[in-house]
């Protein structure tokens, strides 16, 4: 910004130059407004898009956290004896910037925090570590293969235990603070043992719900009928099938930021895209060869966030799905990883990121 500000620049030097001495100033006081909006998005815990490059600097867990040997039965006792609701399992890694977001925008609440010190044990697992853990049937891993077990594919992953041991919710990466406020009351309160999440979310999103009244468009988008099958001829080509609704933050956000970059574009352009809504009930046919509609095959889905992006194969068969905040980085790697058919010798995404990082 201070280039502009040079002796070369003096208005009063010659009085031809006043229009364009005006126009550098509305250039300056441009910069000058967009700069604080800039920085209260980056401040703004809400706001789903972020720098997702590697961080520089490992990350340092919280204290709070809890002191564990990994023996995940041990912990679930201690938790049921305690009077908590259950257990967290937080599966993250050093550099992970998601995972300075959860740790920061999430816990980084006081409500939020002290809700989940009051409900739950929270049990870390390197993803990347070599701890010995013991799972609740017994069984023996390290942290790298438990985490490769559970499809840990993006961090940081969360998984809610209820006192017998039972999955109660998984969130694969990072959500925004109501989200993961939401899935703590959601398993705190029993809501589990009723209905599924994405019907408490509805209920919770419908006052945090803002955007676009209308779907984002794009280009690299196939236009309908929606015959996606390949069930029976394959196709040429993977697929992305990207679920989305109206008056979605998230969804303007991901077609303002990483689906507007040149280079996301060239490897959207490498596979079939369509881009369906998760609230109406368009007609199509699914990979899988099925006839049905697109609110209806997204319950089929049990999808709980808008976008997920879900890949499938030449085949039909589903590759990799993400359905929690992504941002350029993440994106691209996951192009990558499919356009480049890595998932066929390496079906699990994470331990593909730590070859290719070798």
């Amino acid at each position: 910004m201070h280039e502009y500000l040079t002796k070369n620049h003096s208005f009063a030097a010659r009085p031809g130059t006043l229009f364009s001495g005006l126009l550098l100033l509305l250039v300056l006081l441009a910069t000058l407004l967009f700069l604080p909006v800039q920085n209260s998005l980056a401040a703004n815990p809400d706001e789903p898009g972020f720098d997702d490059q590697p961080l520089k600097d490992n990350l340092v867990l919280p204290d709070w956290f809890k002191m564990s040997f990994l023996e995940l039965q041990e912990d679930l006792l201690e938790a049921r004896e305690n009077g908590k609701k259950g257990l967290i399992i937080y599966f993250g890694q050093k550099r992970c910037p998601y995972c300075k977001a959860q740790l920061e925008n999430n816990w980084g609440q006081k409500d939020i925090l002290n809700y989940t010190l009051k409900n739950f044990d929270v049990i870390a697992i390197n993803v990347r570590g070599q701890k010995s853990v013991v799972d609740f049937e017994g069984k023996s891993w390290t942290e790298k293969t438990y985490s490769v077990a559970q499809n840990t594919n993006f961090t940081p992953s969360i998984v809610f235990y209820d006192t017998q041991g039972r999955e109660a919710l998984r969130l694969r990466g990072y959500r925004p603070p109501y989200q993961f406020r939401a899935a703590l009351e959601y398993v705190a309160d029993g809501h589990y043992l009723k209905e599924p999440f994405r019907l408490y979310l509805a209920r919770a999103e419908s006052a945090f719900s803002y955007g676009k009244d209308r779907l984002n468009e794009n280009d690299s988008f196939l236009p309908p009928p929606y015959l996606l099958d390949r069930s029976h001829i394959k196709a040429s080509r993977p697929l992305l099938v990207s679920y989305e609704r109206p008056r979605c933050h998230a969804c303007d956000v991901l077609h303002g930021g990483p689906l507007s970059d040149p280079r996301i574009h060239m490897l959207l352009n490498q596979l079939d895209a369509v881009q369906l809504n998760l609230v109406a009930d368009t007609p199509l046919i699914t990979p899988g060869g099925e006839r049905t509609s697109t609110r209806k095959w997204a319950e089929s889905l049990n999808l709980d966030y808008t976008p997920t992006l879900i890949f499938f194969d030449e085949g039909g068969k589903e590759i990799i799905r993400i359905d929690s905040v992504v941002w350029f980085y993440r994106l691209q790697n996951v192009l990558t990883y499919v356009n480049s058919k890595a998932y066929i010798k390496q079906p699990n995404f994470q331990l593909w990121r730590q070859q290719q990082q070798r």
